[in-house]
Protein backbone atom coordinates (compact mmCIF):
# COMPACT_ATOMS: atom_id res chain seq x y z
CA UNK A 1 0.00 0.00 0.00
CA UNK A 2 1.47 3.20 -0.65
CA UNK A 3 -0.20 6.53 0.52
CA UNK A 4 0.56 10.12 -1.54
CA UNK A 5 -0.10 13.58 -0.13
CA UNK A 6 0.61 16.46 -2.32
CA UNK A 7 1.21 20.12 -1.43
CA UNK A 8 2.35 23.43 -2.66
CA UNK A 9 -0.74 24.54 -4.62
CA UNK A 10 -2.86 27.75 -4.57
CA UNK A 11 -3.38 30.77 -6.81
CA UNK A 12 -1.25 32.15 -8.51
CA UNK A 13 -0.78 35.22 -11.14
CA UNK A 14 -0.07 34.23 -14.88
CA UNK A 15 3.40 34.34 -15.66
CA UNK A 16 4.07 33.12 -11.75
CA UNK A 17 5.82 29.59 -10.64
CA UNK A 18 4.40 27.13 -8.45
CA UNK A 19 6.49 23.89 -6.66
CA UNK A 20 4.33 20.98 -5.94
CA UNK A 21 5.41 18.09 -3.95
CA UNK A 22 4.01 15.13 -3.58
CA UNK A 23 5.23 13.06 -0.41
CA UNK A 24 4.99 8.95 -0.91
CA UNK A 25 4.87 6.44 2.48
CA UNK A 26 6.56 2.88 1.60
CA UNK A 27 9.90 1.58 1.02
CA UNK A 28 10.17 0.72 -2.38
CA UNK A 29 9.57 4.23 -3.27
CA UNK A 30 12.68 4.36 -6.02
CA UNK A 31 11.27 1.57 -7.66
CA UNK A 32 8.46 3.68 -8.49
CA UNK A 33 7.60 5.24 -11.78
CA UNK A 34 5.87 8.77 -10.75
CA UNK A 35 3.47 11.02 -12.65
CA UNK A 36 1.35 14.72 -12.26
CA UNK A 37 -1.53 14.47 -13.81
CA UNK A 38 -4.16 17.11 -13.96
CA UNK A 39 -8.44 17.52 -14.76
CA UNK A 40 -9.17 21.17 -15.44
CA UNK A 41 -12.89 22.29 -15.08
CA UNK A 42 -15.16 19.60 -17.76
CA UNK A 43 -12.09 18.20 -18.70
CA UNK A 44 -10.91 14.82 -18.85
CA UNK A 45 -7.41 13.67 -16.29
CA UNK A 46 -4.40 14.10 -18.42
CA UNK A 47 -0.69 13.03 -18.04
CA UNK A 48 1.27 15.94 -16.68
CA UNK A 49 4.31 14.50 -16.33
CA UNK A 50 6.19 11.08 -15.62
CA UNK A 51 9.97 10.21 -14.32
CA UNK A 52 10.73 6.37 -14.23
CA UNK A 53 12.78 4.91 -11.54
CA UNK A 54 16.10 5.61 -13.66
CA UNK A 55 14.62 9.26 -13.77
CA UNK A 56 13.92 9.20 -17.64
CA UNK A 57 11.37 11.94 -18.02
CA UNK A 58 8.30 12.76 -20.04
CA UNK A 59 6.34 15.95 -20.48
CA UNK A 60 2.54 16.78 -21.86
CA UNK A 61 3.00 19.10 -25.41
CA UNK A 62 1.43 21.92 -23.19
CA UNK A 63 3.90 21.88 -20.52
CA UNK A 64 7.34 21.38 -22.29
CA UNK A 65 9.77 23.74 -21.26
CA UNK A 66 7.87 25.36 -18.70
CA UNK A 67 7.54 22.53 -15.98
CA UNK A 68 10.24 20.26 -14.66
CA UNK A 69 9.42 16.92 -12.91
CA UNK A 70 12.06 15.49 -10.34
CA UNK A 71 12.43 13.34 -7.19
CA UNK A 72 14.46 12.82 -4.08
CA UNK A 73 14.25 8.98 -3.50
CA UNK A 74 15.91 9.50 -0.25
CA UNK A 75 12.79 11.49 1.15
CA UNK A 76 10.03 9.96 -0.81
CA UNK A 77 8.82 12.84 -2.52
CA UNK A 78 8.29 13.69 -6.09
CA UNK A 79 8.40 17.57 -7.54
CA UNK A 80 6.61 19.43 -9.73
CA UNK A 81 8.29 22.92 -10.51
CA UNK A 82 5.81 24.80 -12.80
CA UNK A 83 7.00 28.02 -14.30
CA UNK A 84 5.64 30.76 -17.11
CA UNK A 85 1.85 29.83 -15.02
CA UNK A 86 -1.26 30.29 -17.95
CA UNK A 87 -4.70 30.48 -17.04
CA UNK A 88 -5.24 27.36 -18.63
CA UNK A 89 -2.63 25.22 -16.12
CA UNK A 90 -5.71 25.88 -13.89
CA UNK A 91 -6.86 22.44 -12.50
CA UNK A 92 -6.77 19.78 -9.68
CA UNK A 93 -3.28 18.27 -10.24
CA UNK A 94 -2.77 14.79 -8.45
CA UNK A 95 -0.05 12.65 -7.85
CA UNK A 96 0.38 9.06 -9.24
CA UNK A 97 2.42 6.41 -8.39
CA UNK A 98 2.75 3.08 -10.81
CA UNK A 99 4.32 0.21 -8.32
CA UNK A 100 5.73 -2.46 -10.15
CA UNK A 101 6.47 -6.03 -9.38
CA UNK A 102 4.27 -9.39 -9.52
CA UNK A 103 0.69 -7.45 -8.83
CA UNK A 104 1.82 -3.99 -10.35
CA UNK A 105 -0.73 -1.40 -8.82
CA UNK A 106 -1.38 2.66 -9.26
CA UNK A 107 -1.87 4.91 -6.62
CA UNK A 108 -3.37 8.68 -6.37
CA UNK A 109 -3.12 11.55 -4.16
CA UNK A 110 -5.99 13.10 -3.05
CA UNK A 111 -5.06 16.29 -5.78
CA UNK A 112 -4.09 19.98 -4.64
CA UNK A 113 -5.80 22.72 -6.81
CA UNK A 114 -3.78 25.34 -8.32
CA UNK A 115 -5.80 28.20 -9.84
CA UNK A 116 -3.76 30.78 -12.78
CA UNK A 117 -5.22 34.33 -12.81
CA UNK A 118 -5.30 36.20 -15.34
Amino acid sequence: QVQLVESGGGLVQAGGSLRLSCAASGSMFSLNTMGWYRQGPGKQRELVAGITSGGSTNYADSVKGRFTISRDNAKNTVYLQMNSLKPEDTAVYYCNAFVPGARPSDYWGQGTQVTVSS
